[in-house]
């Protein structure tokens, strides 16, 4: 099975840096890089082709013109760019732990998507995160976090568990069963098959309503929050406004009542055929 690991990224050079190094270390290599670059300028394109020059698995580098936020556009290039029949999608502020891949290939099954989730650092730590951090798998130990003045909560469980724990958490957590555009995972026969990510929808659930429609599909979730681990860096986002998650709150209102499977406007705008069937229905 080929696989490609899609995340997007804007003008954020020194996270996406960061991330490519994580992917560097994963404990499996059969799998492609593609950066969904939703206008980024030049200083990205440029990190990018060096990070090119020391990666052990191929990275393709998807790009359109900054026109706002525009996350489900670029994400949907993206998915029709990617060689890879089963799709990781993260984000280009989160670095995975070296088996962030292994452990979505473990546990994938047809008929499903993965849910996950991230570790979040605050702003001090997330900058102070060097390459032999990210190497080292320091980064993931709690009690080096610690050390850098990360406070203990519950949530470190996140990074602590392990065999056993791993399943009973899993197992037991409250979250619920979303698309997490940060830690999800597919077939790609299945993001086809709801025509991609809702270009109308911009900042605010629109992970969330793609994740709805794969459920009316038919697709189960299944959860790898204590499994699939990243830590989430931290960042400004003043691209969020409340008028853009009202509107996309309407949308997923409205793709929940009428239990919508395809997106008004996704990937079929791109000349894919949509003549074809599933070869296998989901179940």
């Amino acid at each position: 099975m080929k696989v490609s690991v899609i995340f997007t990224t804007y003008n954020s050079p020194e996270w996406l840096e960061k991330v490519l190094v994580g992917f560097f270390c994963q404990s499996v290599r059969d799998f492609e890089i593609v950066i969904a670059d939703d206008g980024s300028r030049d200083d990205t394109r440029a990190l990018i082709e060096r990070m090119r020059q020391e990666s052990p698995v191929p990275i393709r580098h998807i790009w359109h013109p900054d026109d706002g936020f525009q996350k489900c556009r670029i994400l949907n290039k993206a998915v029709l760019a990617a060689s890879g029949d089963y799709l990781i999608f993260t984000d280009g502020d989160c670095i995975p732990r070296s088996d962030f891949v292994e452990q979505h290939l473990r546990v994938s099954s047809r008929g499903t998507f993965l849910s996950g989730g991230y570790f979040k650092l605050p702003i001090d730590i997330s900058q102070m995160i060097s390459r032999e951090d990210i190497t080292s798998q320091r980064v993931f130990n709690i009690d080096w976090l610690h050390s850098k003045g990360l406070k203990r909560s519950i949530k470190d469980l996140k990074v602590m568990a392990r065999g056993f724990l791993t399943r009973f958490l899993n197992f037991i957590s409250p979250a619920k069963l979303t698309w997490n555009g940060h830690n999800s995972s597919c077939h790609k026969e299945f993001v086809l098959a709801v025509n991609g990510f809702d270009e109308r929808m911009q900042y605010g659930g629109e992970d969330c309503e793609f994740g709805d429609r794969l459920k009316n599909l038919g697709l189960k979730a299944k959860r790898i929050r204590y499994s699939a681990i990243c830590v989430h860096l931290e960042h400004g986002r003043g691209y969020v406004n409340p008028a853009m998650i009202e509107a996309n709150n309407k949308i997923r209102l409205e793709t929940r009542l009428h239990r919508t499977v395809k997106a008004l406007v996704g990937i079929d705008q791109y000349g894919v055929d949509q003549s074809w069937e599933l070869a296998e229905k989901p179940h």
